[in-house]
């Protein structure tokens, strides 16, 4: 794999980090779940039976550009 460079300066000094998800109950870190936003009867996300990946962000050290990948599954 090649070394990544940012979208927006072109810069190749990104570092590897995670987006944190604060939330009540919540597990510390952020998925992305396949398919549209659909809100249940209290108003949260439908999530049941859906796949999820973990969120991998690089950020660049020079312009602070976040990049994010959906690459593992959860």
């Amino acid at each position: 794999m090649t070394q990544p460079t940012c979208t927006q300066c072109e810069g190749d000094d990104l570092e590897q980090g995670f987006i944190e998800d604060a939330g009540e109950h919540s597990k510390g870190y952020a998925r992305w779940i396949l398919g549209p936003l659909e809100k249940g009867l209290l108003g949260g996300a439908k999530r049941m039976g859906r796949p999820r990946w973990q969120i991998d962000a690089l950020r660049c050290r020079r312009c602070g550009h976040l990049e994010l990948f959906a690459r593992t599954p959860a």
